[in-house]
């Protein structure tokens, strides 16, 4: 059935979106009261059975563009615009730790919900078309009135990958100006394929921008009817390992929240792309005590986690690209 829906995505992609709303929700942008995206970052951070407390500080001179995941629970297939405590979670849990690095921007869209995703046949194009457009309509807001000419990382899971790939492809990849801009695009669980853009390409070292980070996560070799991994097109889904962007395999580090704060686990998780039966993603195995992930389902492998196991890599990541770019 998700695999139905994101087909749906990619194939909604291809048409008209409705009109850009006039006025955008926004669920995390700079100054806002009670912004989960600018959370408690202390966190008790354990590495080789040993255990410290880090309180990073905010230093942001870029921004983040945040488009987040499936997780409305309301009713029938379509979300309205309501802040509701899905999407405060969901924001502070994935975005919140990137705050260290930059403001976060966030809008809320009429994206597809929990109840669509379990019954894609309820799902209409028109929907698919009225989430893009309020992102869109979110992006190009944010540009002309409050961008300023910074610096942007553009950061999506899921459903909000979907939403970020076709910005990337029709509103920044044919434009030099606005390529310029873009330190990294980090678009997790959402298939990103190799060609989806004609001018950006993978990050393939820590200092490389205008570049994207994609991958899925799995503990074991995809099945076949996994939904990540594989595109119907034959091209090769995209898989930047975060810990060895080159290529390999390397050691991630992982950030959890836990009540008002957080647990890290430096280097507990090894991580290397995989093409085993010819699914393309990032295997991924605790180490050193960390504690093994389970799958909510064999066909979406790891995907809850894909932000939060490389965490810390994704920070340390954005503030060299940052460091690079200047």
């Amino acid at each position: 059935m998700l695999r139905v829906l994101l087909l749906a995505c990619v194939a909604a992609a291809m048409t008209a979106a409705s009109a850009d709303a006039k006025t955008t929700t926004w669920l995390c942008r700079p100054g806002l009261a009670h912004d989960p995206c600018t959370p408690n970052l202390t966190a008790t951070v354990i590495t080789g059975g040993r255990s410290t407390v880090e309180r990073p500080r905010r230093n942001a001179s870029v921004d983040c563009f945040y488009v987040y995941p499936t997780v409305s629970g309301q009713p029938g297939p379509e979300a309205n615009l309501q802040i509701d405590a899905a999407e405060r979670t969901v924001a502070r849990v994935q975005a919140g730790r990137f705050s260290q690095v930059c403001r976060v921007w966030a809008p809320m869209y009429r994206q597809v919900t929990l109840a669509g995703l379990f019954d894609p046949a309820s799902v209409a194009p028109a929907t698919l078309a009225r989430a893009y457009s309020d992102v869109r309509a979110a992006w190009r807001e944010y540009l002309a009135a409050d961008n300023h000419g910074r610096r942007v990382v553009l950061i999506g899971h899921s459903q909000g990958t979907f939403m970020l790939r076709r910005l990337i492809a029709e509103e920044i990849d044919p434009k030099p100006a606005l390529r310029r801009r873009l330190v990294s695009a980090i678009l997790l669980g959402g298939n990103v394929a190799r060609g989806d853009f004609k001018h950006i390409g993978a990050c393939r070292s820590t200092r490389q921008t205008r570049c994207v980070i994609a991958y899925s996560t799995f503990a074991a070799t995809p099945p076949a009817n996994s939904v990540f991994g594989r595109v119907p097109t034959g091209r090769q889904v995209l898989c930047t390992n975060p810990a060895a962007l080159a290529g390999g395999s390397g050691k991630l580090s992982a950030f959890f929240t836990r009540g008002n704060g957080w647990v890290g686990y430096r280097d507990g998780y090894r991580a290397i792309c995989s093409t085993a039966a010819g699914a393309h993603v990032l295997l991924v195995a605790p180490i050193g005590g960390a504690p093994p992930l389970v799958a909510s389902a064999p066909a979406w492998g790891l995907h809850v986690f894909d932000v939060n196991i490389a965490l810390g890599n994704l920070i340390a990541l954005v503030r060299s690209e940052v460091a690079a770019q200047r």
